[in-house]
């Protein structure tokens, strides 16, 4: 008879048994840990949940406020007229473009800083934190910057270079750009990169600096170029950070307000979605054609957001699994 299935029986001493506790106990330890939780788990239901659940009802009704007595239940016409009429048609039109656009620019530009940033050089602390500085500018500030102290066709600092670097050569006739009015969807886009940038780089900067570093060694005594380290080693370890960061921010981008509002007021093909939910809000008072196009902007954004959530949990199981 081995240890492993033998016991030893001595005289007055009985097996030790498990302790079981009993179902109602461990429910109510349970219930007793989560409970200093439910004041915040019913705030947050109140303040975000309420108001959306009171949108999707709006958005099933024909409210106009300036005819109220009017007010009747009108189905899915609301939401087949968002899907249907030119102006909101154009206005997602334009929000895919803009969110598109921004993300892709915002992307490269921050992969680039974060390359250049995962270097060893002077002065590499303060760099981080003056190329970060663009993010934390409250967005309404950072579109009157872009409105007024770059791109102003009068007194704007882009159009004074132009001028003072022409008037190194002795010429007075220096082109003075105009993006407000001769490409306003262009400007929104650059003031939004600006902003963004910073964001992307972040994220991929921390990718970089969790690369497998054996790895890269390795590969440089085999004699393997940059290029080709950065190609098969470098970008395919980022795949991640890339998709995480561009689901991020066309979370954010996709309901921007700010920018369209202060440098072009929705003007000429600006107009995105959530810029077109105010006007129909605000000046055409239609409460519920507004509720549906919010609700639209709020799908599209869990959507994203689900895609974003499995990003992340993905790199924390790589994290872990390491």
């Amino acid at each position: 008879m081995t240890t492993a299935t033998a016991r030893i029986s001595r005289p007055g001493h009985t097996a030790a048994k498990p302790i079981r506790r009993a179902p109602s106990r461990e429910r109510a330890m349970a219930w007793a840990r989560r409970a200093p939780l439910l004041p915040a788990l019913i705030f947050l239901i109140v303040v975000t949940q309420l108001p959306f659940v009171v949108t999707l009802f709006i958005s099933f009704l024909n409210w106009n406020s300036l005819s109220p007595s009017k007010t009747a239940f009108a189905g899915l016409e609301n939401y087949i007229t968002v899907l249907t009429d030119p102006d909101l048609r154009q206005a997602i039109f334009t929000t895919i473009v803009l969110t598109v656009s921004v993300v892709l620019a915002s992307l490269l530009i921050g992969l680039g800083v974060a390359l250049l940033l995962d270097k060893k050089f002077l002065g590499r602390g303060l760099a981080r934190t003056l190329l970060i500085a663009p993010f934390l500018v409250v967005p309404v500030a950072a579109a009157l910057i872009w409105k007024h102290a770059l791109l102003n066709p009068a007194y704007g600092l882009i159009n004074g270079i132009l001028t003072w670097l022409w008037s190194l050569f002795g010429s007075s006739a220096a082109p003075q750009l105009d993006l407000l009015s001769q490409a306003p969807l262009a400007a929104v886009v650059v003031s939004l990169v600006w902003q963004w940038t910073p964001f992307m780089m972040l994220i991929l900067l921390a990718g970089l600096q969790s690369r497998p570093m054996d790895t890269v060694e390795a590969a440089q005594m085999d004699g393997a170029t940059p290029w080709a380290i950065f190609r098969h080693l470098t970008l395919p370890h980022l795949r991640q950070y890339l998709e995480l960061g561009g689901l991020l921010g066309a979370i954010y981008i996709v309901q921007n307000f700010d920018s369209v509002f202060t440098l072009t007021a929705g003007g000429l093909g600006t107009a995105n979605l959530p810029y077109a939910i105010y006007q129909t809000f605000y000046y055409a008072n239609e409460y519920g054609l507004a509720s549906a196009a919010g609700v639209v902007v709020v799908i599209g954004t869990i959507i994203v957001a689900t895609f974003a959530l499995r990003t992340v949990f993905s790199l924390f199981k790589k994290e872990a699994a390491r």
